[in-house]
């Protein structure tokens, strides 16, 4: 299968866009990526070996996470996995709160 590389991850990949790996399941998949590319492991799992909250998985265009069975969802030759890391920040929405009254009233 193909698994996309977000480019911040990529200086992992020796700057690939996309790897090719074998594997029965998303787990097998994700497990030989990083067996292919150690340095991923901590940017990708915790400690205990569970994918990081902050990391998205698809399976083609199904999020991994809402596969009944998730991580462990058997996979093709030809399905493509895509890891998307989550971004945290932004700005608080103008209608929400005190601030930022410039709409409703």
């Amino acid at each position: 299968m193909e698994i996309h590389i977000p480019t911040p991850l990529r200086a992992y990949t020796d700057k690939l866009e996309t790897v090719s790996v074998e594997g029965a399941t998303v787990a097998e998949g994700l497990a030989a990526l990083v067996a292919a590319y150690p340095d991923l492991q901590q940017h990708l799992f915790t400690t205990e070996g569970k994918l990081r909250s902050f990391v998205n998985v698809y399976l083609n265009d199904d999020d991994v996470r809402y596969l009944p069975a998730k991580e462990a969802t058997s996979v093709a030759p030809s399905d493509e996995l895509t890891i998307i890391p989550s971004i945290a920040g932004g700005v608080p929405s103008m209608t929400s709160g005190t601030h930022g009254r410039c709409c409703s009233r």
